[in-house]
C-alpha cells in the first residue's frame, strides 16, 4: 500500500475538472472529504462520489461531516437534521437512534462510508467561541456516553464507519482552532475524570478517532499541539488504552497548525506521533507538499499506519444503487424527526444560528 493512502483530501467543487481529476488520479489519496461547496443536487452528489471512486485504484474512504444542525452537509440539498443539542435537550434515546439510522442510510445512498462524528466533547459554557456550539451530546460524561453511543451504534449498523472527535477534548478552549491554536489549562487528572470518559467508554465502537488541535501545557512538555503529539496519540491512545482503530488529524490547513508549523513538518510530525490519516480539507493542491513530510516520517510508523488503513478499508461495503425516491423518503424522515422536537414550522427553517454556516465552511 502506497504512502499516499494516508491522505484524505477535499475537492474544489460539485464536479471534477479535467486538471483536478488528473492530479487526483496521479496522487491516489486514501480518501476524499466533501463539503457544502461540493453539493448541489442529489444526482450530482452521487455522480461526484462515483467519479471519485472511479479514479481510485483502491476503494477510497468517502467522508463527510454529517452531524446534524449547522454541521450537516446534506442540508444543502434537503432538510436540516436535528442538532446534537436539540436531541439532547428535547429528545429521547430512541429518537437519537432514529437520527443515527437515517444519517447512515442517507450517507450510504450516496456512497459515503465514513462519517466524521460523533462529537465526544462535553458541552461546557455553550457560548464559548470554539466551534462546538450545539454540537455536543451531553453536559456531563454519562449523558454524552449515552447519547453519542446511541447515535454511533445506529450509524454503524447502516455500514457507515464513525469517528469520535476531538480527542483529547477541546470544549474548554477559548478560541477556535480554525483560526489559531487554543491553549487549555487542564491536568491529566482533570481529563481522566471528565473529557476522556466518553472516549474510553466508546473506544471499542469507534472505527476512527480524530485528534483536535489544542495545546495542553500542563501535560505535554513537547510544546506540540495534541494532533501532533506522540504523548496523546501513541502513549495514551495506543499504548495505555490499546486502541487499534484509525487515528486522524483534524484539518492540517487550520490556523492552529499553519500559523506554527510548515506543512511538510506538520505531516511528518503527524505520522511520527501515531496518526494514520492526514486531513487536508480545502486545498488539495497542498497534497504534494504534504507528502514531502510523510515520506520523511519514521518507516516503522508509516508502515504501521498503512496496515491499519488496510484493515479499515476491508470494512468498506458495496455501494447501493441510487434512488431519488429513497432520498426523498429519507429527507422527509429527517424533517419529521426534527419537527417532533421543535415543531413543524421551525423544522422547515434551516438554522441560521444564526446565519452562520459550520465553522469549517466559514474557514
Amino acid at each position: 500500500m502506497e504512502a499516499n493512502q494516508t491522505l484524505i483530501v477535499g475537492v474544489s467543487g460539485p464536479e471534477l475538472g479535467v486538471e483536478e481529476a488528473r492530479m487526483l488520479k496521479h496522487l491516489q489519496p486514501g480518501g476524499f472529504i466533501l463539503f457544502g461547496r461540493n453539493i448541489k443536487s442529489p444526482k450530482q452528489l452521487r455522480k461526484l462520489c462515483d467519479d471519485l471512486r472511479d479514479l481510485s485504484r483502491q476503494a477510497p474512504f468517502l467522508t463527510i461531516d454529517q452531524e446534524g444542525g449547522r454541521v450537516a452537509r446534506l442540508r444543502e440539498i434537503g432538510s436540516e437534521p436535528a442538532s446534537a443539542k436539540e436531541l439532547t435537550d428535547l429528545g429521547s434515546v430512541s429518537q437519537i437512534e432514529r437520527h443515527g439510522r437515517i444519517t447512515g442510510e442517507l450517507l450510504s445512498l450516496f456512497g459515503f462510508n465514513l462519517d466524521l462524528c460523533p462529537v465526544l466533547d462535553i458541552s461546557f459554557e455553550g457560548d464559548t467561541d470554539n466551534s462546538l456550539k450545539n454540537r455536543c451530546w451531553g453536559y456531563d460524561p454519562k449523558e454524552t456516553v449515552l447519547n453519542a453511543g446511541a447515535f454511533n451504534r445506529s450509524l454503524r449498523k447502516e455500514g457507515v464507519m464513525s469517528c469520535g472527535k476531538h480527542f483529547p477534548g477541546y470544549s474548554r478552549a477559548r478560541i477556535d482552532p480554525h483560526h489559531d491554536l487554543p491553549e487549555i489549562a487542564r491536568s491529566e487528572k482533570d481529563l481522566e475524570s471528565w473529557e476522556w470518559i466518553p472516549f474510553r467508554s466508546l473506544l471499542n465502537d469507534l472505527d476512527t478517532i480524530m485528534m483536535g488541535h489544542a495545546f495542553y501545557k500542563q501535560i505535554d512538555s513537547s510544546g506540540l499541539p495534541s494532533s501532533l503529539s506522540p504523548y496523546f496519540i501513541q502513549e495514551v491512545l495506543r499504548d495505555r488504552w490499546g486502541y487499534e482503530g484509525g487515528i486522524m488529524t483534524d484539518d492540517l490547513d487550520m490556523g492552529a497548525i499553519i500559523n506554527h508549523h510548515p506543512l511538510p513538518e506538520a505531516t511528518r510530525l503527524a505520522i511520527d506521533a501515531g496518526n494514520d490519516f492526514i486531513l487536508l480539507c480545502h486545498r488539495s493542491q497542498l497534497a504534494v507538499e504534504a507528502m514531502q513530510g510523510v515520506m520523511k516520517a519514521s518507516p516503522t510508523k508509516l508502515n504501521a499506519a498503512l496496515e491499519r488503513i488496510h484493515k479499515l478499508k476491508e470494512k468498506i461495503r458495496a455501494v447501493p444503487q441510487f434512488s431519488l425516491s429513497r432520498f426523498d423518503a429519507l429527507n422527509q424522515e429527517t424533517e419529521a424527526l426534527r419537527a417532533e422536537l421543535i415543531g413543524i414550522e421551525r423544522a422547515r427553517v434551516k438554522s441560521v444560528e444564526d446565519a452562520k454556516r459550520s465553522p469549517v465552511e466559514e474557514y
